[in-house]
């Protein structure tokens, strides 16, 4: 299998393509799978969770299928089943948090479903999702080590990253204060039913479009600190998010600990190690509530991925059953004693390290 594209750097749906040695050309664009929700129908028979369980079977069989390159169909294909792990009772409209055991379980799925020959698209956000450091990360004080975190973790991962526009640099969800100041047609239908027709008021809702709006993720670029964070001279057709004057590109590039230089490390790991490419991926622990953890093996090269998904201080024990003899830490986003031991080890909040097996 050719090395695919590194990291896809989108402004909203755009197919990478692996290439093919063969013919030379590129096939394919990304695919869209149905949800498990379609396995409600009692047609299908057997039990709801057994309906659930065979239809999730079949996605990833039909996304293993297509993405293959022996059978020359589709290069990666989408899945968006972790932008709906955070969805509440009612839906979108409701959100909570999504728990690291679902994070787990769903990425798992599809890493391992589409091994040895299917190829994964991984992303955290797009134009229609909320952003990713406001969604999964912390916005707050952790904003900056949540970002490279959550980048650690799908660029460690086996798949094309991609890297919507506003994610190198950390930015953040939108609190507009009022309806008058959103674009997105989903949101404002909400608005009108909720609060013009069913009597809601606007106090209730501005919450929830502050944390799953379309429009999080439509704000202007925030190139510097100047005015419309110099998107534009003109008038944008929506405002900038009030953040720019402390988050933007002229800044990340000023400083060399930012979450941008960050994904250029990111980056040139993935193309000088094959092994984050094409790498086998075995999880670490399957049931922590803060713990990501996993490997990539590639012949005698393995690494090991360790990430805090929460603001907790968590203790990472390594399995007693993962043998080594020495270790190389590739990439952090805090500083770190490299003689401190892996067998347990205290994480910080959002906490990311890689390290290389010997």
């Amino acid at each position: 299998m050719p090395i695919p594209p590194t990291t896809i750097f989108s402004l909203g749906g755009v197919a990478p393509f692996r290439p093919n040695t063969d013919a030379g050309t590129m096939y394919g664009a990304a695919s869209t799978l149905p949800t498990a929700a379609a396995a409600g129908d009692p047609a299908a028979g057997g039990t709801l969770p057994e309906r659930v369980e065979s239809l999730e079977r079949r996605m990833i069989d039909d996304a293993r299928r297509a993405t293959d390159p022996r059978n020359r169909e589709l290069d990666v294909v989408f899945q968006f089943e972790h932008v709906g792990l955070d969805h509440g009772p009612h839906g979108k409209w409701w959100p909570r948090r999504a728990r690291v055991e679902e994070l787990v379980a769903t990425f798992c799925r599809w890493q391992t479903g589409l091994a040895p020959h299917g190829w994964n698209s991984l992303y955290w956000g797009n134009h229609d999702q909320p952003r990713p450091v406001s969604r999964f990360g912390d916005d707050g004080p952790y904003r900056v080590e949540s970002a490279k975190m959550l980048a650690t973790f799908v660029h460690m991962l086996q798949g094309t990253p991609y890297v919507y526009q506003g994610e190198e640099i950390g930015m953040t969800n939108v609190a507009f204060e009022t309806i008058d100041d959103y674009r997105d047609i989903q949101t404002l239908n909400l608005y009108r039913e909720m609060v013009d027709e069913k009597g809601l008021s606007p106090e209730e809702l501005m919450p929830i479009f502050h944390a799953k709006s379309r429009d999080n993720a439509r704000t202007p670029m925030q190139w510097d600190a100047g005015p419309n964070a110099g998107f534009t001279t003109g008038t944008p057709w929506i405002k900038v998010n009030p953040n720019y004057m402390e988050i933007n590109v002229e800044q990340a590039l000023a400083d060399p600990n930012s979450v941008f230089y960050y994904y250029r490390e990111l980056i040139q790991l993935r193309k000088a190690n094959p092994v984050i490419v094409h790498g086998a991926y075995d999880l670490l622990l399957d049931d922590d509530e803060a713990i990501y953890a996993f490997t990539r093996t590639l012949a005698h090269d393995r690494l090991l991925i360790i990430l805090n998904f929460t603001g907790d201080t968590p203790v990472f024990s390594l399995p007693g059953d993962l043998k080594f003899s020495g270790k190389a830490l590739l990439i952090s986003n805090y500083p770190v004693d490299e003689a401190q031991p892996l067998r347990a080890m205290t994480l910080r909040p959002y906490e990311a390290r890689v390290y290389r097996l010997t």
